[in-house]
């Protein structure tokens, strides 16, 4: 389970009521506290799981990204990784506030990066000039690098602990500079131990039972020798979220959304907009996404589930179709015209669970993805 809140949702310059790009993606596992036969029961544990025990990622960093952190439950010591889709400001911006932060607040542990390599030319432009000393090691991957290895190409996986990884791949994108998406998946691995065979094969409870969950073979007191695989059952499951940086052509991810719970794009213009600011200096192209064009992709490629941010700051919160201001509604009327999936327009705090077990479960009414409400109106 991926818990996403959207720490900023503008395009190009904040608003009053909206940051530049950053996403959280908290990392949920609904077995942590133990196995348990309900299913609702593990989504329990999972909501209210330890907020010590949520690693969690950052997808872009646009400046004032760690002010919107104050206003959740995040804390940067279990941040895990930072993947940053590409160089402009307001999606890198805030990187090195959000580093040196981390540090006076006494992070320790390694953090990954993944990020093009100009950010490592940002980030130590930073460091020579302020003085800005980190007591953690950076782990740098380097995009433009990762794509060009001929073994795992563009993938990188990141072991959380023995039973709960993410892997995670990268898709090139059509953007003024390099941009990049990322596909989120999430694996976890739940070992559950058949008690009632081990009672039928008179085997009492005892520490045996948890080193064969662990995945020993054991031995008995009567000298009976018991392999883990014949008393665990390892079911998996998975979730997978794919989120894009700026991209005109969201064709590019075809083959990246293939058995997605959740797409996550930026839906900057709506289409009439966009072609009145491509016919208006035809020398410069935005290369941007419109609503429209963003949700005929997704009605084609069969999309359950849309989530569209990085909005124009011309656009206004309110919803009114009926408003001559430009606002949310022209933009979801624009996606709606052509898409007829699941589709939220993300605001600043924006949480939504993706799950992507709810489908095999048959828990249809609310699907993979649920919005949640604001991260600053509970405690989570």
């Amino acid at each position: 389970m991926l818990r996403l809140t959207f720490l900023g949702t503008s395009a190009g310059v904040p608003t009053k009521q909206r940051n530049v790009t950053a996403l959280a993606i908290e990392c949920l596992n609904p077995y942590l506290s133990g196995s348990s036969k309900n299913r609702q029961q593990d989504k329990n544990k999972s909501n209210n799981q330890n907020s010590k025990s949520r690693p969690w990622l950052l997808i872009d960093c646009g400046e004032g990204t760690q002010h919107q952190l104050l206003h959740t439950k995040l804390s940067l010591h279990q941040l895990a990784m930072i993947c940053i889709t590409h160089v402009h400001g307001d999606h890198c911006y805030g990187l090195p506030g959000l580093l040196a932060s981390a540090a006076m607040s006494g992070r320790r542990e390694p953090l990954t990066l993944i990020a093009p390599k100009a950010i490592a030319t940002l980030l130590d432009a930073v460091i020579l000039t302020t003085e800005l000393h980190l007591p953690f090691a950076v782990n740098f991957m380097v995009i433009e690098d990762l794509l060009s290895e001929p073994i795992n190409q563009n993938k990188v996986t990141i072991r959380l602990d023995n039973q709960h990884q993410l892997e995670i791949d990268i898709t090139p994108l059509s953007h003024r500079v390099a941009s990049y998406g990322f596909g989120i998946t999430q694996i976890i691995t739940r070992r559950s131990l058949n008690t009632d065979k081990l009672i039928a094969d008179s085997i009492q409870a005892s520490a045996l039972w948890g080193k064969l969950q662990q995945g020993e073979d054991v031995m008995t007191d009567d000298g009976r020798m018991l392999r883990s695989v014949d008393y665990v059952d390892n079911e998996i499951s998975q979730t997978r979220a794919v989120i894009a940086g700026d991209n005109d052509t969201p064709e590019r991810l075809k083959a990246a959304v293939v058995g997605a719970d959740v797409l996550v794009h930026e839906a900057t213009y709506t289409s009439d907009v966009l072609a009145k600011i491509q016919a208006k200096n035809p020398d410069f192209d935005p290369m941007h996404s419109s609503a429209q064009l963003l949700g005929r992709f997704a009605e084609q490629v069969s999309i359950k589930n849309l989530i569209m941010t990085h909005f124009s700051a011309r656009y206004q919160s309110f919803d009114t179709p009926i408003s001559s201001t430009p606002n949310m509604a022209h933009i979801r009327l624009d996606s709606e015209s052509v898409y007829q999936g699941n589709l939220w327009l993300a605001h600043d705090f924006a949480q939504y669970m993706v799950n992507g077990l709810a489908d095999l479960a048959g828990e249809t009414e609310s699907g993979s993805v649920q919005y949640l409400g604001s991260a600053r109106d509970h405690n989570n």
